[in-house]
């Protein structure tokens, strides 16, 4: 049995009405298989989608759209020890990680 996510899209529509993210660069912490992920990055500059457990970054790059992979990018890390660069982010998602 298929399961979709947010069938009526009520997830992204409160995620896009807290957030603008046009044309922003953003960082998502606990990114997993980038299930948040691609509901709002078409809309950003750029994304860089973080996570510590690396199943779930390999399940994220296999299902990166092609028109997002140009800007998407997945890394294995974690919040309180990566080394991010200063004021590089607009917005920060956090999703499954508290």
């Amino acid at each position: 049995m298929a399961v979709t996510l947010d069938p009526e899209g009520a997830e992204t529509g409160v995620i896009h009405d807290l957030v603008d993210f046009r044309s922003r660069d953003v960082l998502e912490i606990g990114c997993g298989d980038g299930r948040l992920t691609w509901r709002f990055a078409n809309e950003t500059a750029s994304v860089l989608a973080i996570d510590s457990k690396e199943a779930g970054i390999a399940v994220a790059k296999e299902r990166t759209p092609g028109g997002l992979k140009s800007k998407l990018s997945f890394r294995v890390a974690d919040i309180r020890t990566v080394e991010l660069p200063e004021n590089a982010f607009d917005v920060a998602v956090i999703s499954w990680s508290l």
